[in-house]
């Protein structure tokens, strides 16, 4: 944990959340379904198998190979070590773990699938696809979603975070905010001074699934061309490819046009957003707080993030 980055995180006290009761039942997968592709990071053929589950189990992956290998996806799990994905892990040192959650996971909680087992096999990896969330929204839309049962039968009302104090948290020029709202409202800022195709982008946006769809999910993860060589050095990104990331040079503009949309990079951070503040989620409830969150810069907080995760965790 960051001295610096715990410093600039202000008090967060209980009486700023609660948990709110959104008149809807949890729910889970109509039927199972199964996605297969290449990890970011191991270049391994992956495949995660999505599976219904009763209600107040939350979400949870299960890796091949691993024994007791359950990995709920809550904010205890997220490993502050983790480069350039989200990765959940139980426990210390050795313990089970799965990475690149992200975009999956964002898909989930957009969607409001609450309660799921996804089965990981051929590595410790969700399949990056196309590198957005749009297939995984295609296949949670192709099995349904349906009320879910707890092991009794009965079905649970879905609660969602609502922040009633603004929470701020900065370092250096970065920063993440949340205030009251009544909505889900994000708006969301990058900067890439020295890659003038990308540059300076803000997107704003209300939150449900229908304008998660349209408008988040589609945008691709991206990279800067001039870092790729010091990345795959490093032993990452090795199953990136023009197919599954958008590339840009500092130079030379996008290799792979043509974009989604002009700000493709900025939404896709929100989608990452999401993906990481699913984690707040508890026993079926939502994740993603019902707030305005104002963030600028935020995911190169790194360690900050989880700092952020672990300390508004502590307070829901």
């Amino acid at each position: 944990m960051s001295s610096v980055a715990a410093r600039a995180l202000k008090s967060v006290s209980r009486a700023a959340f609660s948990w709110k009761p959104t008149g809807r039942p949890q729910r889970t997968l109509a039927a199972a379904v199964s996605m297969s592709g290449v990890g970011l990071h191991s270049g391994a053929r992956v495949t995660a198998r999505l599976l219904p589950t009763y209600a107040g189990e939350g979400r949870y992956f299960l890796v091949e190979g691993e024994e007791e290998a359950r990995v709920a996806a809550e904010v205890g799990n997220a490993d502050p070590r983790s480069q350039l994905c989200t990765t959940l892990r139980r426990g210390e040192g050795g313990g089970p773990r799965v990475r690149t959650v992200e975009h999956l996971l964002s898909a989930m909680e957009a969607l409001g699938v609450d309660n799921c087992c996804v089965e990981v096999s051929g590595g410790d990896e969700i399949p990056l696809l196309d590198g957005s969330a749009q297939e995984w929204v295609e296949a949670i839309q192709s099995a349904g979603l349906c009320v879910a049962e707890d092991t009794t039968g009965q079905k649970l009302e879905k609660l969602a975070p609502q922040i009633h104090e603004p929470v701020y948290l900065q370092r250096d020029d970065c920063f993440v905010a949340a205030f009251p709202s009544s909505q889900i409202h994000i708006t969301y800022g990058i900067d890439f001074p020295k890659v003038p195709a990308i540059g300076c982008q803000w997107f704003s946006t209300f939150l449900d699934a229908n304008i998660y769809s349209s408008q988040i999910a589609p945008a691709r993860t991206f990279c800067i061309f001039e870092e790729i060589e010091k990345l795959r050095g490093a032993g990452l990104i090795k199953g990136g490819s023009l197919e599954n990331a958008m590339v840009c040079s500092m130079s030379g503009g996008w290799l792979n046009p043509p974009v989604r949309f002009e700000d493709e990079p900025c939404r896709h951070k929100i989608l990452d957003l999401i993906g990481d503040f699913s984690l707040f989620a508890q026993n079926g409830n939502q994740g993603f707080p019902i707030a305005r969150i104002i963030a600028y810069k935020v995911c190169s907080l790194n360690s900050t993030n989880y700092i952020v995760h672990n300390r508004l965790a502590a307070a829901l």
